[in-house]
């Protein structure tokens, strides 16, 4: 299974608009960003997580005086997958709960964006659970498809 990860990532990748070096994997959508933060926030629900909030950065940019293109963050996930992670390492609480923004860029073009697995691997030393951490993945995969079918 060790060896079978890396792979297991690379595909998963290879099928994402865009998996950069910050650690954010983005697709992009075909819908607004409320609608893609809508169907997002229905997905995660059906898959018994819990949503913590839902920040509307536009709307609280306006609230300000300011002004914004649209941008969405949903916070959300569920103890019996980041609890093993954070006993692993405890830095990892600063990237737990998950997070989901979906914004438009200059373009006028809707993403969706999440931290990808390797990223919280990598950034938070976390060793021996490959397992989980390929679950994950694939889970934040799978619903950010659904999400943007």
């Amino acid at each position: 299974m060790k060896k079978l990860f890396p792979a297991m990532l690379a595909i998963l990748f290879s099928v994402s608009v865009h998996a950069g070096e910050n650690g954010l994997v983005t697709i992009k959508s075909r819908h607004s960003v409320a609608d893609t933060m809508d169907r997002m926030e229905a997905v995660v629900q059906s898959k018994g997580m819990t949503v913590f909030a839902r920040i509307d950065h536009g709307a609280e940019a306006k609230t300000a005086g300011l002004s914004m293109r649209p941008a969405q963050l949903l916070i959300f996930g569920n103890p019996k997958g980041g609890t093993p992670l954070m006993n692993a390492s405890p830095t990892v609480a600063i990237d737990l709960p998950l997070k989901a923004l979906a914004w438009e860029d200059g373009n006028g073009k809707v993403w969706l964006s999440c931290n990808s697995a390797a990223y919280l691997r990598d950034r938070h030393g976390i060793r021996g659970m490959e397992d989980l951490l390929g679950t994950l993945e694939k889970g934040l995969d799978g619903m950010t498809r659904k999400a943007l079918e």
